[in-house]
């Protein structure tokens, strides 16, 4: 029984995080750019954290895991995030989704590279498939090109900052370190969106679609997949979190519109079979949290 109730909440985890891209085309649809998005984003998320930290009577984190924090979430998060939020303008969101998830082969890549671990037959096969999957996906057809490279830039940049941050958050709980780099994050974007003007919500159907990417976008799949963690542990976690771009390719084509290609379906099964593989191996450093 509790292993289902695990099973449940990393799913509803998933599901959660798959709504992001199309919630934020309804909140580009109201007026609002990238930047004024995701300093509300952040800072209502962040306010959430804090009062989540403050019922679990958490303290915060200080001194160079403080830094440490707010750099992840200043820099790391922020790039991934713009990026990702900037490439669904461009590009469809079922395919933006799929290509994000090229992610852990960016983090096995950098291993490889920086900690000179050794490859396994498995581990190229497995990016072999990747390759060949973003291949099949990313056909640059209809103007889509700056939204493929942007997607594929916050792979990139998430994988960087999934194996920067490994260490530090071993020091801390998730929610501490939740807390802080989403309000560094919400630092960082409040800043741009000063510098660049912001473009608020004008209507109720746009303070809505925010409440919604901070709520049900943010917060929730945070809480449910700690939740769901701590039941069924990581790995199996990770592999019920691919379900994420399936959610968003699912509701794309369901809510927007959005026509499903055979390509892009067949290069999508391909990276996600290779994300179960590189997961499925002993001492992964992937996280399953991808929005």
């Amino acid at each position: 029984m509790n292993r289902l109730l695990g099973i449940f909440l990393i799913v509803v985890s998933a599901a959660s995080f798959g709504t992001l891209a199309i919630i934020g085309r309804y909140a580009y649809a109201d007026g609002l750019d990238v930047t004024t998005m995701l300093f509300l984003r952040f800072t209502i998320a962040a306010i959430l954290m804090f009062a989540w930290l403050a019922i679990r009577k958490e303290p915060l984190p200080r001194g160079r895991t403080l830094l440490q924090l707010a750099g992840m979430g200043g820099l790391g998060y922020v790039g991934q995030s713009f990026c990702f939020m900037s490439a669904i303008s461009y590009a469809s969101t079922g395919l933006v989704a799929l290509l994000l998830y090229l992610y852990p082969v960016f983090v096995t890549i950098l291993t490889v590279i920086v900690q000179k671990v050794k490859l396994t037959s498995r581990t190229v096969f497995a990016l072999v498939l990747a390759t060949v999957g973003a291949a099949l996906t990313a056909n640059p057809q209809g103007g889509q090109l700056p939204g493929i490279l942007l997607a594929i830039s916050a792979a990139a940049i998430y994988a960087v900052y999934i194996l920067v941050g490994t260490g530090v958050m071993k020091k801390v709980s998730a929610v501490q370190s939740s807390a802080v780099i989403f309000a560094s994050a919400a630092l960082v974007f409040g800043v741009l969106t000063v510098i660049r003007g912001p473009h608020w919500p004008t209507t109720p159907n746009g303070w809505l679609a925010i409440s919604g990417i901070a709520v049900i976008a943010t917060l929730l799949p945070v809480a449910t997949f700690l939740g769901g963690l701590k039941i069924i542990g990581a790995t199996d976690a990770s592999l019920l979190s691919t379900l994420e771009p399936v959610v968003t390719v699912i509701l794309a084509a369901m809510l927007l519109g959005e026509k499903v290609q055979p390509l892009m379906v067949a290069g999508g099964v391909l990276i996600l079979v290779a994300v179960i593989l590189i997961v499925r191996q002993p001492k992964s450093n992937l996280s399953a949290e991808a929005g």
